[in-house]
C-alpha cells in the first residue's frame, strides 16, 4: 500500500502554515506570507511540499481564510472545527481557545476533542493581528519592536473599535509628542482589552489557550492574562493549531 503523507494547510489573511503528519507524528511545518493572492500562495506551498518531497503522496486538507484556494486539496474544513481539533492534540484537556488572527478573534470552547461551541469577533474591530500590524508601522517599528517598546511604557488610552479611528488616535498621541514606548503599550493594551472582552462574554470553559501568531509574544500573554483574570496558557506549536487539526483531518480519511 502507497504511503501518503497527511497534510494540513491554513492560508490565513496574513499568515498561511502548512503541517505534515507521517504515522500521526508531524515530520515538517513552515509558514509563509499569504500576500494579496491566496491562489498564489496556494501554488507557492504546493511548490515548497513538492521540493521537500511531500507532495507526489500526500492526502491534504486545507482549511482557513483562503481554503478554497487549495484547488489541489482533497477537502475544505472550516477553521474553527480545524482549531479545536488541533488545540486538543496539543493541549490534551478541555480549552477555550483564543485565535487572534488577521482580521478576527475567535473564541472556541473544546472539551473532549470537539468544539461546543464559538464567538468570533466583527472584522472591523480593533482587537486583530492587522490592527497591531499597522500601528507598529506608523510607530515605525516591527511588531517585535513594538513589544520591547511596550515593556517600557505607560498605557495611553486607545479607545475607538475601528482600525481608522483608533490608528488617529495614535496620530493625535503623536502629534502631541508622546512617547513611542507609551504609545505602544497602549496599542497593545487596547487589543488585549478587546480580546478579554470577547473571551468574557463568551466565558471561559477549562483553561484559557491562546493559539494565532499571538501566541509567541510572551508580553501580549501577560498583558491578555491580566485583562482576562486568569493565566493564558500557549503552546510552542500553537501558531500552527489550525494547519495541525486539518492535517489530522487528512488522518482520519485514510
Amino acid at each position: 500500500m502507497e504511503k501518503k503523507y497527511c497534510v494540513g494547510i491554513d492560508i490565513g489573511s496574513t499568515a498561511s502554515k502548512a503541517v505534515i503528519l507521517d504515522g500521526g507524528k508531524t515530520v515538517d511545518s513552515f509558514t509563509l506570507p499569504t500576500g494579496w493572492n491566496g491562489r498564489e500562495t496556494a501554488q507557492a506551498i504546493y511548490e515548497k511540499l513538492k521540493e521537500k518531497g511531500f507532495a507526489a503522496s500526500m492526502r491534504c486538507v486545507a482549511t482557513g481564510y483562503g481554503r478554497v484556494c487549495v484547488d489541489y486539496a482533497d477537502k475544505v474544513v472550516t477553521e474553527i472545527t480545524c482549531h479545536g481539533k488541533g488545540a486538543w492534540d496539543l493541549f490534551e484537556k478541555n480549552v477555550t481557545i483564543i485565535d487572534v488572527g488577521g482580521q478576527d478573534t475567535k473564541v472556541i470552547k473544546v472539551a473532549e476533542g470537539k468544539v461546543l461551541d464559538f464567538l468570533m469577533n466583527d472584522k472591523c474591530a480593533a482587537g486583530t493581528g492587522k490592527f497591531l500590524e499597522v500601528m507598529a508601522t506608523r510607530l515605525g517599528a516591527s511588531l517585535e519592536e513594538m513589544y520591547q517598546l511596550a515593556k517600557e511604557g505607560e498605557a495611553l488610552s486607545i479607545s475607538a473599535m475601528c482600525t481608522v479611528f483608533a490608528e488617529s488616535e495614535v496620530i493625535s498621541h503623536i502629534g502631541k509628542g508622546e512617547k513611542r514606548e507609551d504609545i505602544a503599550a497602549g496599542v497593545i493594551d487596547s487589543v488585549a482589552y478587546r480580546v478579554a472582552g470577547l473571551a468574557s462574554r463568551f466565558g471561559i470553559n477549562g483553561d484559557a489557550a491562546l493559539t494565532g501568531g499571538l501566541c509567541g509574544s510572551p508580553y501580549f500573554i501577560r498583558v491578555l492574562s491580566e485583562k482576562l483574570g486568569q493565566p493564558v496558557q500557549t503552546h510552542a506549536f500553537a501558531r500552527y493549531a489550525g494547519a495541525l487539526g486539518a492535517a489530522l483531518t487528512a488522518e482520519e480519511m485514510s
